[in-house]
């Protein structure tokens, strides 16, 4: 059925019974058919950030193709980070944002992102974009499998077998023989194993820290590591062009996450989540423009057995929140 359908009915039935439902409730069903104007805002702009997402993964592979070690993409991609970060969050502008409850939760999520990062930028190496990312989407499905023992967020059964047909989705793209001719995979599942840990420590620290002090201490993790190993890794870049994508790395990540954090400031989790998929779309598009590549039969297979998963886990999680609401 169509939302708009869906919306005009759920308007006349309130009409038909004007005299016991406010207006109030009125507007309430008019949001939760998405035509609330800020949650059609959330979805603009959750449909927006993975164009970023896409353009820093594309220009991380761009980076590799141009010699760049891709350790030293990772330290830029955290520089830029940090810098604009600190430019308008710091203990200056905001008293008290550098203090933690959990300091050492707050290291370890801030080192588990820069593990995916690198993981992800070593990948982009030898991988499609759309290798890369179809292995990546199945974070959240690790995410529900170690949310039990970790979280005590137990999953039904339902859920556990969009989880498995998920990971199937990823034995579909990582098979024996693909992984045989492309190793490089097992840097994408380190980067998407240590994204997922990230959303569970993220999800933990909830509960002691502002949002503001985790973003501040986000990136400060990945730079603390790879400042060291600098003189190392270390090249002069060979033309102003490989500055501008090493600086553009930066701003792509920062970008994407800013504007996903205004998504979700304006529409729940549950609306929005779908359209974080549109990152295949953009990741598929820019990978055959830019590097001429065609995912294969067995990446596209994967791929919508993974997308299916994850949407059959948001349908789950929607259905049990109002089967809760009801009582």
């Amino acid at each position: 059925m169509r939302p708009g359908l869906v919306y005009g009915q759920s308007l006349r039935r309130a009409g038909d019974r004007e005299s016991s439902v406010s207006a109030k409730q009125a507007a309430e069903a008019g949001r939760m058919t998405g035509r609330d104007p800020r949650h059609l805002a959330g979805i603009l702009l959750m449909c927006v950030a993975p164009v970023f997402f896409a353009s820093l993964d594309t220009t991380g592979k761009l980076l590799a193709a141009a010699g760049v070690d891709p350790l030293m993409t990772t330290f830029m991609r955290y520089a830029v980070n940090v810098a604009l970060v600190t430019a308008f969050l710091n203990p200056m502008t905001r008293p008290g944002v550098a203090r933690s409850r959990r300091l050492p939760l707050q290291i370890v999520r801030s080192l588990l992102l820069f593990g995916s990062t690198a993981f992800n930028f070593l990948a982009l190496g030898s991988l499609q974009l759309a290798e890369t990312v179809s292995i990546q989407f199945a974070a959240p499905l690790t995410v529900a499998l170690l949310a039990g023992p970790l979280l005590g967020e137990w999953s039904s059964r339902a859920r556990l077998a969009a989880v498995a047909a998920g990971f199937l989705g990823v034995l579909i793209i990582v098979r024996p023989e693909a992984l045989a001719a492309k190793p490089a995979m097992l840097f994408s599942l380190g980067a998407m194993l240590c994204y997922a840990v990230y959303v569970i420590v993220t999800r933990k620290l909830a509960a002691y820290d502002s949002t503001a002090t985790t973003v501040f201490f986000t990136g400060l993790g990945g730079l603390a590591v790879m400042s060291p190993l600098l003189p190392w890794i270390w090249s002069a870049p060979a033309s102003p062009r490989v500055w501008a994508m090493l600086a553009a790395v930066g701003l792509f990540g920062t970008t994407g996450h800013w504007l996903l954090t205004l998504a979700h400031a304006r529409a729940p989790a549950s609306l929005l989540a779908p359209f974080i998929y549109t990152q295949i779309l953009w990741s598929v598009l820019l990978g055959y423009l830019v590097f001429g590549d065609v995912p294969g039969l067995w990446t596209v297979v994967g791929t919508g057995v993974i997308v299916a998963s994850g949407l059959a886990l948001l349908a789950e999680d929607s259905l049990r929140r109002r089967r809760v609401r009801r009582g």
